[in-house]
């Protein structure tokens, strides 16, 4: 609105015949940003637990433009209303003036069509952000990782147990809605925990953290039992639209990675190391060990003494594919439940 406003007036052929104070341009820019603010927070929401999101991208980059546009019409007559009552006019002259200026049937559609094109383009940043991840959508625009860099990460591995049995009995569709439904409830969690979706693989899903905040080796176990945790407040909604309730193992491991930018046509910010080959074979010790989420020596000793977790060593093991034996331990079960505040209201 500010930009707007001042392109508006300092374009402006012949000026006004009318002095405009700074206070006078700050209220009709505060009364109507902070309004179409409010519009652009409510087309957002409205868009992320409605069916809306469930929809292509474009459907709902239109949606949101066409929400502004609706509200914006709103918006121009009630305030054009507004000033045609007002009790003291000669005090508001300016005011009023400016409004009127402002929203006068000439300059309205160059308004509209201004509301209307910054929020279609902020709406279609909003979805590549949902697409690539804002991490990675600003370092492949500063171009940070076009040539390899070496990083410390610790990451999440997560998959549902029984999946191929599951989708058997599911169908492909239902399978795929299950899905869907249980990384609805998974970003959530990586959000409040701070963490970064590296990638989904079919069933399963990567996260990734920064692996020198120590904090955030306990945000990648945090984030686990809130998953495991939202899943089973969601119990009745499971059952009722698939007949069970999904279950999900999990490995945490990290270390040194290499980060780089692959891919021409369609470019992704991959990480390339003997920790995630190790990480995956480790979650695949899950099923042997029945054992839910698993570690390696590795993190346990960066955890140090954790009392927010109850850990079980495992031992040394020789995972498949690997020469050297890794150490595991089983984290298995947290000292402090998840707070009733993470509720998702979407199901």
């Amino acid at each position: 609105m500010m930009l707007f406003v001042a392109l508006r007036y300092s374009l402006a052929q012949g000026g006004t015949d009318w002095d405009a104070t700074v206070a006078d341009v700050a209220t009709i820019v505060l009364y109507l940003g902070t309004i179409l603010g409010c519009l652009h927070w409510l087309s957002n929401l409205i868009a992320a637990t409605s069916p809306l999101r469930r929809m292509n991208y474009l459907t709902i980059v239109v949606f949101k433009g066409v929400f502004l546009l609706v509200g914006a019409l709103g918006l121009v007559k009630i305030t054009i209303w507004i000033n045609t009552w007002t009790p003291a006019p000669e005090l508001d002259r300016h005011y009023n003036e400016l409004t009127q200026s402002l929203l006068d049937s000439s300059s309205t559609q160059v308004l509209l069509a201004y509301f209307v094109w910054v929020r279609l383009c902020l709406a279609f940043f909003e979805q590549m952000v949902l697409l690539v991840g804002s991490r990675n959508l600003l370092n492949m625009g500063l171009g940070n990782y076009h040539r390899p860099r070496q990083e410390e990460r610790v990451f999440l591995f997560i998959d549902m147990v029984g999946s191929t049995a599951h989708a058997e009995v599911l169908g492909d569709f239902q399978f795929s809605r299950l899905v869907q439904d249980c990384f609805d409830l998974l970003s959530g969690c990586v959000t409040r925990q701070h963490g970064e979706i590296y990638r989904y693989i079919g069933d399963a899903a990567m996260i990734s953290w920064d692996l020198n905040p120590s904090r955030n080796l306990e945000h990648s176990l945090d984030l686990y039992h809130e998953f495991v945790q939202l899943i089973s407040w969601h119990k009745d909604y499971f059952e009722e639209q698939y007949g069970f309730v999904p279950r999900f193992k999990g490995a945490v491991h990290g270390g040194r990675v290499m980060t780089a930018v692959v891919g021409v046509n369609k470019q992704e910010i991959s990480y390339f190391s003997d920790v995630i080959n190790t990480l995956a074979r480790l979650q695949d010790q899950c099923g042997p060990l029945k054992k839910n989420l698993l570690i390696s020596g590795q993190i346990r000793h960066r955890l140090g003494d954790n009392p927010n977790y109850q850990l079980e060593a495992i031992g040394p093991m020789r995972l498949k594919g690997k020469q050297h034996e890794v150490e595991v331990y089983a984290v298995t079960a947290p000292s402090t439940a998840v707070a009733p505040g993470s509720f998702d209201p979407r199901f």
